[in-house]
């Protein structure tokens, strides 16, 4: 393989399907794997990464910058994505950007053709076994068991992780969405690479269910600003 100097690596542990992708710096795919990681997100992911650099012919030192998804998402799967990207960024001296999971999901429907171009996207992910959290222009507000989406007209929504507890248009859509997710997440990353990247001590995750001893007083998402 021609040298790679300059790659993207993205690594995303969001949802039940985690993902890292390898792509040049203006998010062109170079290579990508997903894996369905349930809770197991550590179990797997630094093989995961070492066989995509090897597949594609790269080594760390390729390496130019990471960018890894911040969600919303569970709290196993954000943690070990987030201290291994940022372990990662901060051992190999490399910028580093946090994208928005959901967001990504969002501009991955669109690019896909299941939603409109000029659609907003609400993306709906699970919180724990009865609640669930809705993600619309990055703001996660959290459903109670039972409580339906309050949606702007013409909103389309994509639903991730949530089988017989979502609209099946919305499910199937999410499906689609995943299919787009590696391409939509290196663009994400190489436009906010490209933009400055993001100081690594202040990259927290978006929790949809809070840790323990963190109040969520009201219906928004609330999740801990720990630095570091």
């Amino acid at each position: 393989m021609n040298d790679r100097s300059g790659c993207l690596l993205a690594i995303d542990t969001a949802t039940s399907i985690a993902h890292v992708v390898l792509s040049d710096l203006d998010g062109a795919v170079l290579a990508a794997d997903a894996w369905a990681a349930g809770h197991r997100h550590g179990e797997e992911l630094l093989g995961r990464i070492a066989s995509l650099l090897a597949s594609a012919g790269a080594t760390r030192t390729a390496l130019a910058g990471i960018v890894v998804g911040l969600g919303p998402g569970a709290f196993t799967g954000l943690r070990v994505g987030i201290a291994t990207a940022k372990g990662l960024a901060s051992g190999l001296g490399l910028p580093i950007a946090g994208v928005g999971s959901g967001a990504v999901l969002a501009a991955a429907a669109v690019a896909v053709g299941v939603a409109p171009p000029d659609a907003d996207v609400a993306v709906l992910l699970p919180a724990g076994p009865s609640e669930r959290t809705l993600d619309l222009h990055g703001r996660a507000v959290r459903l109670t068991a039972g409580e339906e989406p309050d949606l702007p007209p013409g909103t389309t929504l994509v639903a991730v992780d949530l089988d017989g507890r979502a609209p099946a248009d919305a499910l199937a859509r999410g499906e689609a969405a995943r299919r787009g997710f590696a391409a939509a997440l290196a663009r994400a990353g190489s436009d906010r690479i490209r933009a400055g990247g993001d100081d690594l001590a202040r990259l927290v995750p978006e929790y949809v269910t809070p840790p323990r001893g963190i109040a969520a007083p009201t219906g928004e998402v609330a999740w801990s600003r720990t630095r570091g």
